[in-house]
């Protein structure tokens, strides 16, 4: 069977445009074949899932209604923006996604001119679509502009923060809050899409503001009236704290009606001001494996959409993340002071078994990166020891919290810094590339970076006994599968490793995940290789006494370059006035796109290959000038 017959519709649009010629009556099939696609599609290389499922209506009906890209649609985070993306030109580049030079995981502008907004990181929808808004307003220009965010991304502060500042101003904008936390039974949804379209009809609508024009100049009675709208509104809906805000709510509706839901736009996108509209979705709709578990079914990997059976990938062994995890309930046992905070990562980061085994040293603070460092800091100012579990690209979002209230306080947080180094598929906006950088400058702070599985853990131990921040970054996946010891041993602060010592002349500084790559170079080369370990504070007598016995130093880290532990190896050696060669190997100043994570380290000549031909090349000048 062709696509043609199979996806009769969904076939024939190429952008939004050819959605917009279809009859409203075809927009519930064409709604049935863009999930089957989705499903046969993503089941071949895997993807993010059930959340794109569960907004398959929601964005037929967005498109549908309005004339995009003049009108703006801003996805929060992206994770639902499939559908989006085989709606505007792209279908039959899906099966790309992810992948080296395929298209990107999250809506991002140099990819489509519908990507109004790039994303991956959440909660900035409304505040980008607001600046969208005041920008069509300053030139004068006709346009909606649309935000969808989800009620997970509703979580952060950011995200009030920009409702806040929309709901004071006269801007013509919509906030679509796609809901997919509860159910809606038939007759409360059929009800609530009923409501949904008085309250955004506009005979509802001039009533209301002609009311109030009347009503104001009686102030008593105008106040008796307002309040008297807000407690009926109250009663039968939770939007009164958005209609506070200054917008006006509308909702909830049944996100999988596309015929409601077109209804229901269709009026808003008449009004003027600050609209709010409450949609109820349900993740992995339409797919039952999903539908029951779409915390699994979010990001799977290939599977057999018939049976619903996810194939998985040979390990040899534990990752990074589940390591962590291990030692989070091994260190529970022993120190009834540790407790652990997260932002909503709790699967990401390995804490499953320890959620449910410490139930109540568990602290997930939803997708509210800053709250989470802050939060760490009260309970260590009163004597817990709070670990902090967060991916190095969500750690940037709470920088300023790291200084101020954890760092210049000097208080005993652990930071467990997750997915350190290039992700892979996740693409840029995932990349941990920076936290060397960002972390090193900082005062009191301790960073280290394991080279194997078992150095993760004693590093984690380590981190929890200082008394003072600290932070062990690690890669996602798996290490080189090292053996795991159970005893747990503080290591000695700021020492690093001599791992070998060769007779050619050449040092090798490594760190983290590319000490077991630089193993193999060194022995090459028959090259002198450290493994760093601390980053901070640096083992100053080892750089100094390997620079003085070698000819020239390499470092490698799977961190920017600029401002990371190759720089401060070169502080270092300019503080007490030693020159000799210097070449640093690490991420280069750009940002490295999508793939997986052996192309990533390719694109930024940190795979096996790369390093070891550019310290060769490298190599041959100093040892030439050396009489080598």
């Amino acid at each position: 069977m062709n696509a043609g017959t199979q996806y009769p519709l969904l076939t024939q649009i190429e952008s939004p445009a050819d959605l917009r010629n279809l009859p409203a009556s075809d927009l519930e099939a064409l709604a049935a074949e863009l999930r089957q696609y989705l499903i046969e599609t993503v089941s071949q290389m895997g993807g993010h899932f059930a959340a794109g499922l569960g907004t398959v209506e929601l964005t037929v009906a967005l498109h549908y209604v309005f004339e995009t890209p003049h009108d703006r649609l801003v996805w929060d985070v992206g994770h639902q923006a499939y559908p989006h993306k085989v709606l505007t030109g792209r279908r039959d580049r899906l099966q790309t996604i992810k992948c080296k030079d395929g298209l990107a995981p999250f809506p991002t502008r140099s990819e489509s001119a519908f990507d109004t907004f790039g994303v991956g990181h959440s909660s900035t929808s409304i505040s980008a679509a607001l600046g969208m808004a005041l920008a069509a307003s300053r030139r004068g220009e006709e346009r909606r502009v649309v935000a969808v965010i989800g009620d997970g991304a509703m979580s952060a502060g950011m995200a009030f923060e920009a409702l806040n500042h929309a709901g004071s101003l006269d801007v013509n904008m919509l906030v679509v809050l796609n809901d997919n936390d509860m159910s809606i039974s038939e007759n409360v949804g059929a009800f609530s899409n009923y409501f949904a379209r008085v309250l955004s009809g506009k005979l509802y609508a001039t009533l209301r503001e002609g009311s109030k024009k009347v009503l104001k100049r009686m102030p008593t009675v105008w106040e008796l009236a307002r309040r008297s709208e807000e407690h009926m509104k109250g009663m039968v809906l939770p939007g009164t704290i958005f209609e506070e805000l200054g917008f006006n709510y509308i909702g909830p509706i049944d996100g999988h009606d596309v015929g409601a839901l077109v209804a229901t736009l269709k009026n808003l996108r008449d009004l003027k001001g600050p609209q709010f509209l409450h949609v109820i979705t349900r993740k992995g709709k339409g797919y039952a494996p999903a539908e029951a578990d779409p915390i699994k079914w979010h990001g799977p990997g290939p599977f057999d959409p018939k049976s619903g059976v996810i194939f998985k990938e040979k390990t040899s062994g534990p990752s990074y993340s589940q390591v962590f995890g291990n030692w989070m309930c091994d260190m529970a046992e022993l120190d009834p002071s540790v407790v652990a905070i997260t932002p909503a990562m709790r699967e990401g980061s390995g804490l499953v078994e320890y959620s449910k085994r410490f139930p109540d040293r568990y602290f997930d603070v939803a997708i509210a990166e800053q709250h989470a460092v802050t939060l760490a800091a009260g309970m260590a100012c009163d004597g817990l020891k709070p670990v902090v579990a967060i991916y190095s690209t969500f750690l940037q979002r709470a920088y300023d919290q790291l200084i101020h209230d954890v760092a210049l306080q000097n208080l005993p947080v652990t930071f467990a810094v997750d997915r350190a180094g290039l992700v892979g598929g996740d693409g840029a906006t995932h990349q941990g590339s920076y936290d060397l950088s960002y972390l090193r400058c900082i005062p009191n702070l301790t960073i280290m970076a394991p080279a194997d599985e078992n150095e993760c853990r004693q590093m984690l131990y380590t981190a929890t006994q200082l008394g003072a921040p600290a932070a062990v970054r690690y890669p996602r996946g798996q290490g080189s599968g090292a053996a795991i010891e159970s005893d747990m041993q503080m290591l000695a602060v700021g020492k690093s490793q001599l791992r070998r010592e060769g007779r050619s002349g050449l040092a090798i500084f490594a760190v983290g995940a590319m000490v077991p790559m630089c193993e193999q170079v060194a022995i090459a080369l028959d090259a002198t290789l450290v493994n760093l370990r601390f980053i901070k504070p640096l083992d100053e007598e080892l750089i100094l006494r390997v620079a003085a016995t070698h000819r020239a130093i390499v470092t490698v880290e799977e961190n920017v370059v600029a401002g990371g532990a190759g720089s401060a190896i070169a502080e270092v050696l300019a503080a007490h006035g030693v020159a000799l060669p210097l070449m640093h190997l690490g991420i280069p100043d750009r940002f490295i796109e999508h793939g997986s994570r052996q192309d990533c380290l390719a694109a930024a000549g940190l795979d096996l290959g790369s390093i070891e031909s550019s310290i060769t090349r490298w190599w041959r000048v100093p040892a030439r000038a050396a009489g080598l």
